[in-house]
């Protein structure tokens, strides 16, 4: 369990009208960019195919230095042209699932089955599920075996109802995650301020609420997994 699985969207439209969406670069990036040289990273997708990218992140690729570069690395990006998809993947290679964001998460993930069993196989084996933004729709409908639901009694977050009316986007959403989160038993937190980070570790579950938040997740499960490793390392005894 030395590997880190980041899921990603496969859904380029949102709403009745259609409004271009898919994955959020920097959720990804800014993730990747913190525990790429620690664990080894798979990337899995609802589907086989290219991964859409939504098109108002790709400002990032401009004027961020840091996503321009992966954008422009083939070897990073052919990942979100041949991304895994969830039965080619065994929940045992991995200490974590990371969930990014984007509104297409919230199509194609929470009612997909197969990242459901993933999630809650990697969870149920010890491992941490962490999820970023819109992400946590991946996690939403989680179903421990205990019939439980994942999110039931955790302090969680996510793309809060103020951030969605203040980009617009309250309209064109299939639900609101702030409200869903409530729903499935979560204990909701957000930032004071829209769009400041605030990442809420609860657990083996760590989640943040927007896309400033993605490099604290991964800080925040980085230092989780070394906790975990210490306690490991203690609990082995030489005789």
């Amino acid at each position: 369990m030395d590997k880190i699985l980041i899921v990603v969207t496969n859904h380029s439209a949102l709403g009745p009208k259609g409004k271009k969406t898919g994955l959020w670069l920097r959720e990804l990036t800014d993730f990747y960019h913190e525990v790429k040289d620690r664990y080894g990273v798979d990337i899995v997708s609802t589907a086989a195919d290219r991964v859409p990218i939504d098109p108002r992140s790709l400002v990032g690729a401009v004027t961020h230095k840091q996503t321009r570069n992966y954008y422009m690395d083939d070897d990073f990006m052919v990942q979100l042209k041949k991304p895994l998809v969830p039965e080619q993947v065994d929940p045992g290679d991995y200490a974590a699932i990371y969930f990014t964001g984007g509104h297409g998460t919230m199509m194609d993930f929470p009612d997909d089955k197969d990242l459901q069993e993933l999630t809650r196989e990697i969870y149920e084996q010890g491992g941490y599920v962490a999820a970023v933004c819109h992400g946590p729709s991946g996690i939403q409908n989680v179903r421990l075996s205990n019939g439980r639901l994942l999110v039931s009694g955790h302090v969680v977050t996510g793309f809060s109802d103020v951030e969605e009316k203040a980009l617009g986007m309250y309209k064109h959403i299939p639900f609101s995650l702030e409200q869903v989160l409530k729903e499935r038993g979560g204990l909701y937190k957000k930032a004071s301020v829209p769009m400041a980070a605030c990442t809420v570790v609860s657990g083996r579950l760590i989640t943040g609420q927007n896309p400033a938040s993605a490099k604290g997740v991964a800080l925040k499960l980085l230092e989780q997994l070394e906790t975990f490793r210490q306690k490991e390392n203690k609990d082995v005894y030489v005789l």
